[in-house]
């Protein structure tokens, strides 16, 4: 089964949400900013990997601001 290709745009949109949530020094948020410059498949790891490390709860306020 292939994995979704995450949007690179969407992860520099997702890095600003989590930026106003858990601070710009949080490392999700610079693993999302990294993934989202260079598109690398490593860089997009990690940045999951941290995201989904996140508080389900900061994670849910990240992807709602989204979809406003």
């Amino acid at each position: 089964m292939d994995e979704t290709k995450i949007d690179p745009a969407a992860m520099g949109r997702l890095a600003g949400a989590l930026a106003f949530i858990c601070g710009a020094d949080h490392p999700a948020v610079a693993a999302l900013k990294a993934a989202a410059e260079s598109g690398s498949e490593k860089d997009i790891a990690k940045a999951r990997k941290l995201f989904l490390g996140l508080k389900p709860g900061d994670r849910r306020a990240a992807l709602t601001m989204l979809a406003d």
